[in-house]
């Protein structure tokens, strides 16, 4: 019977990370808030490496064209100097840029991150702060498109990558508000903020391996994180098919509102 109420604990967390990975409200704060209500304390990096690769693998299917033909538009680029090929070369570049930041940030100071701002008051102060900048950008409605993206433009919104890895501040959330704080198209801007998701992504598995390999719990906990991995990856994709609809349509004031009361209950309950 415990085995059973852990496994829906796990498939439970697995829903939260889907769920929340590809939307602003930040899956890193609302995992710390359901692990908090259901009794679960995780040691190292393990589960947070696992559910991640299955979001990873979710977006990367949704996105599987797009990676395709940047990555073929860039090598024909770079093999001939055509000019057709030069704004698939320069997507690959501002995502390269973009990726800078965050990792200065996270190979400096990610262990200090978590340690002084892995709290529910953290998070709750986050989702707040979340909230004011979707609401601040709600109506704006941005002309750039894919081929006229700036060095500027993917610094500013790289920036913003590094800053969500405090616990609470949402990645998608971040790296969206910028994109369109900078005058990007909403499709351009949600195609960019999950290009730049990848590479980082990718990054902390392959920095993270060992943290799996050396998990005291794996063995232990070889089901409850199969469960997750596979809720996962299934209702992420679910999450951001719904959210690309949510992009097209412009709707963003509604997770501010969300943010905003999520804020202020966890301020007062928890």
């Amino acid at each position: 019977m415990e085995d059973i109420i852990l496994w829906f604990k796990y498939l439970f967390l697995g829903f939260v990370q889907g769920a929340t990975e590809p939307i602003p409200v930040s899956s890193s704060g609302h995992l710390i808030i359901a692990q908090k209500l259901l009794g679960i304390k995780q040691n190292g990096l393990s589960f947070e490496i696992l559910t991640n690769t299955a979001s990873l693998i979710a977006i990367c299917f949704i996105f599987r064209k797009d990676i395709g033909n940047l990555i073929v538009g860039a090598v024909r680029f770079l093999l001939t100097r055509k000019a057709e090929y030069k704004a698939d070369f320069l997507f690959c570049l501002y995502i390269i840029i973009g990726t800078i930041p965050a990792v200065i940030v996270a190979a400096l100071f990610k262990d200090k991150i978590e340690e002084i701002f892995s709290s529910v008051h953290t998070v709750s102060i986050a989702l707040l702060l979340t909230g004011v900048a979707l609401w601040l950008i709600r109506n704006l409605r941005g002309r750039k498109m894919d081929g006229d993206l700036s060095t500027k433009d993917a610094v500013l919104v790289g920036l913003a990558q590094a800053i969500a890895l405090i616990p609470g501040i949402s990645r998608s959330g971040a790296t969206v508000i910028t994109s369109i704080a900078v005058g990007m198209k909403q499709e351009t801007a949600l195609k960019f903020s999950f290009m730049l998701y990848i590479p980082i992504s990718i990054g902390g598995l392959v920095l993270g391996a060992s943290d799996i390999a050396s998990d005291p719990n794996r063995s232990q906990l070889a089901i409850p994180y199969l469960i997750a991995f596979l809720t996962t990856l299934i209702v992420t994709y679910f999450s951001m098919r719904w959210f690309m609809g949510i992009m097209a349509r412009g709707n963003l004031k509604y997770f501010a509102y969300y943010c905003f009361v999520a804020g202020i209950l966890l301020l007062i309950f928890l």
